[in-house]
């Protein structure tokens, strides 16, 4: 399974998402919605901030806003989500954050690199 700190990904290139968030956040969904659908692998994305309604086509994609506001908020939530799993050695957290990073590699799963994966995204795209 993919878990993907969707805030950490959108903000790995300054392209002016922060003039639309909401758009960033919908354009990311649709990528990571096409990678699984091809690969069928699961992918869980959970964002910071207020949650909203998102047109998907697709609904290939566990999509969440983090269970409270503040700091480390979706990362609490991502680091809970690896905590609870049955096999936390298959889960691939998507971050760039090294907290986060450490705590779900203490907990076994493995951390890639949001620029990383967000290039890997872009080379899917075309």
């Amino acid at each position: 399974m993919i878990v993907v700190d969707g805030m950490n990904v959108v903000g790995s290139r300054p392209d002016g998402w922060w003039r639309d968030r909401r758009g960033a956040i919908t354009s990311l969904v649709e990528r990571l919605e096409a990678l699984a659908e091809s690969e069928g692998e699961p992918v869980a994305v959970i964002f910071d901030g207020r949650a909203f309604e998102l047109a998907r086509r697709e609904q290939t994609v566990e999509v969440r806003f983090a269970s409270r506001r503040g700091r480390d908020a979706a990362d609490d939530d991502i680091a809970a989500l690896v905590k609870r799993a049955e096999r936390p050695a298959e889960i691939q957290v998507v971050t760039s954050d090294a907290d986060l990073s450490r705590r779900v590699r203490a907990l076994g799963a493995t951390v890639v690199d949001a620029g990383d994966f967000r290039r890997r995204l872009d080379a899917r795209a075309g």
